[in-house]
């Protein structure tokens, strides 16, 4: 039932996403392997002039260029940058820590600093989830409230409302509008725009401050904002700027910003995917259901139907959902159902039973004559004690 639906998506869902990665796999290979080999070929001549013209050996460069990666991974760079760990650097790591962003600049180098980062991180991380949840949760609020004005302003204009707010002759639209909710489609529309805009504005400052183009400031837009965070660019790095305050301020307050859309833009999508995975079993399930009811209708041509097996003219809407539940499933297949399942499966006839059963307890509304009781059609319990009655009073009327 639910368990073997939640486990077909989830198997879905994987295979999708290892598709997905297989797929980008061969586009970035196909891409960016040609500009890696290019790049070590140059490396690799220019070490060698160097070494002829300095008269080194191959493995004393190799040591020192090593010891300077050791360097650069503590924090050292070759041109002049603002400290790693003074307190405004260290709060720069902690926010790109608890936001899971991870530029990889900066890394603790101790043993004691390490130990200290698997514990703050750890409740850091859960609580900026959490504050990222509760900011998609009021920023759907304050959407879904602007669209339902403009769809209540909408409504107006077309007459379907009255302008006063009182109830006139739209009572069903208005009752209808009470729970309107908009589409999750415009939601992610909405989020798109909004990220756009503050990546487009955020790219703006970074060009002429950090002296990246403005292609290169929307691609650090999406790697920060995302929680992505390579450390190719990283922003506000260098060791003075113009307006340096001001600067790191609008720093802050984009990162947070787009990190907090990008986010819920995140959630919104996987509503999508989601949706379209179940769109996707449904139609599977909908081919093999024909498959099998056709070879059963082959196989079993001249058989009789089961008697849970009705006509949908015949089913009421409660009875409705009780004959598509997956007890019927199970009935026809011979498995044993619960309790629970059986009675939810004939809800109707066990009321029916009961009233029978407390109308022959307390005495039949309608009396019968003798004739009744000559013809032999009453007593018996159940449905055999239904049918008997409805022939009795067959028998009466004639």
């Amino acid at each position: 039932g639910r368990l073997n639906a939640d486990n077909a998506r989830f198997l879905l869902l994987a295979v999708l996403i290892v598709l997905y990665m297989l797929c980008g796999a061969a586009v970035f290979s196909a891409i960016e392997l040609p500009t890696e080999r290019e790049t070590k070929e140059r490396w690799e001549e220019r070490l060698e002039n160097f070494t002829r013209r300095h008269n080194l050996s191959r493995a004393e460069l190799r040591h020192f260029l090593r010891e300077y990666e050791e360097a650069s991974v503590a924090g050292i760079r070759v041109d002049d940058i603002r400290p790693r760990w003074d307190f405004t650097g260290a709060f720069y790591f902690v926010g790109t820590v608890v936001s899971t962003i991870g530029f990889g600049m900066t890394t603790p180098a101790t043993v004691g600093g390490k130990i200290f980062l698997i514990f703050y991180g750890l409740i850091g991380c859960a609580g900026t989830i959490l504050f990222f949840n509760l900011f998609l949760e009021r920023l759907i609020t304050v959407i879904a409230y602007v669209m339902k004005s403009c769809h209540e302003r909408q409504l107006r204009r077309k007459g379907v409302l009255p302008h006063n707010g009182r109830r006139g002759s739209g009572t069903s639209e208005v009752d209808s509008l009470a729970g309107w909710k908009p589409s999750v489609y415009y939601v992610m529309l909405i989020l798109c725009v909004a990220s756009l805009i503050i990546s487009c504005c955020a790219s703006a400052m970074y060009t002429p401050i950090e002296g990246w183009s403005y292609f290169d400031s929307l691609y650090f837009c999406f790697v920060a904002f995302s929680t992505i965070g390579f450390g190719d660019l990283v922003s506000s790095q260098n060791i003075r700027y113009e307006s340096q305050g001001l600067y790191r301020f609008g720093n802050f307050v984009f990162i947070l910003m787009g990190v907090c859309c990008i986010y819920s833009l995140f959630n919104v999508i996987s509503i999508v995917i989601k949706q379209s995975i179940n769109w996707i079993l449904k139609k599977l399930a909908c081919k093999c259901c024909h498959r099998c009811q056709r070879r059963l209708f082959h196989s079993r041509r001249n058989v009789v139907m089961p008697g849970n097996v009705r006509s949908r003219r015949n089913i009421s809407i409660e009875t409705d959902a009780v004959n598509e539940s997956d007890t019927d499933g199970r009935r026809l297949s011979g498995e044993m159902i619960s309790m629970k399942d059986f009675l939810a499966s004939n809800k109707v006839s066990l009321a029916i039973m009961q009233k029978q059963l407390s109308e022959t307890a307390n005495g039949y509304p309608r009396q019968m004559g003798s004739n009744s009781k000559q013809n032999g059609f009453s007593g018996g319990v159940g449905a055999l004690a239904i049918m008997n009655n409805r022939l009795a009073e067959t028998s009466v009327d004639r």
